[in-house]
């Protein structure tokens, strides 16, 4: 185990969006002993990086489901972006379908309608936390809203049509099943892009290479590491890429069935530090091997 490639709703985050000190300790102690490790999740770098900086943590974070990669200085070192042709074809059925979405680009995140940007995070909260109570949800989601971390704009049109804007990724909502499924099936159709979820409500649209499995690897590689010594640990849908191609896929406790049978192991929550238990396990059995 060289590479540690961590999520971070459900995952490496606890039911109040921070860090346990057990995971830290965990990642410093992996550091130590010379593994890599990078965060790998579906919020921008904006909003990733204050946790993993509010816990004392240096890692560099591959962002937006790996449309964008950072290095530890929060250097841009990679980016993936929708083609404006596709955003608007993305756009008109989203539309059609009636459903809610925001927009990720380099100059931040957009939402039409901030009490459904509220709604769409607490279905993020609620399904990587079960436990949570609606009303807890609704406050930690309330303050990632009023935080500045998503910009309020009229029409989204007016945002893309400016020529220095890159799309990064749609994030979608809506209560109806059908409606989704529906979006999703069409989405599915579209050669040049990546549809996954990260809660029971949304679906996450962006470009085909802009995968969090993809971006792994290409760290990987970066570092000259053979994929079967990356460990991935993750929750949902959007981390599915990541476990097909690591050589070490774990599941969180909180994480649906369906995920957790698709991993080689299963480790506590991420209110339990399940993060910090996933790397003892492993790097106890590396100590072993020795």
């Amino acid at each position: 185990m060289k590479l540690i490639a961590i999520d971070m709703d459900g995952t490496l985050v606890n039911n109040n969006t921070t860090i346990n000190e057990e995971n830290v300790e965990a990642i410093k102690k992996a550091q130590a002993a010379g593994i890599h490790v990078v965060v790998a999740t579906g919020r921008s770098f904006e909003e990733a990086v204050n946790p993993v900086e509010e816990a004392g943590l240096n890692l560099p974070i591959i962002a937006i489901n790996g449309a964008q990669f950072r290095n530890k200085e929060g250097e841009i070192k990679n980016s993936i972006t929708l083609s404006k042709e596709t955003y608007y074809k993305v756009d008109e059925l989203l539309n059609h379908y009636s459903m809610y979405y925001e927009l990720y680009t380099n100059k931040g995140t957009y939402s039409n309608d901030l009490e459904m940007a509220i709604d769409i995070i607490v279905d993020i909260i609620k399904s990587a936390n079960p436990e949570v109570t609606d009303s807890h949800a609704h406050k930690l989601a309330d303050y990632r809203v009023k935080n500045g971390r998503i910009h309020y704009t009229e029409d989204y049109h007016d945002i893309v049509k400016d020529p220095e804007v890159e799309i990064y990724k749609l994030l979608s909502f809506s209560r109806n099943e059908k409606n989704r499924t529906d979006a999703m099936n069409d989405f599915l159709t579209f050669n040049d892009l990546a549809v996954s979820r990260s809660a029971e409500a949304n679906i996450e649209i962006t470009h085909r290479d802009a995968q969090k499995g993809i971006a792994v690897k290409n760290y990987a590689d970066e570092l000259g590491i053979p994929m079967k010594e990356v460990m991935a640990i993750g929750d949902n849908y959007n981390d599915v890429s990541m476990f097909e191609l690591a050589g070490i896929s774990v599941a969180m406790g909180n994480a649906e069935e369906d995920i957790k049978r698709l991993c080689s192991f299963t480790t506590k929550t991420n209110d339990e530090s399940g993060v910090a238990h996933a790397i003892h396990t492993f790097m106890r059995k590396i100590e072993v091997s020795k």
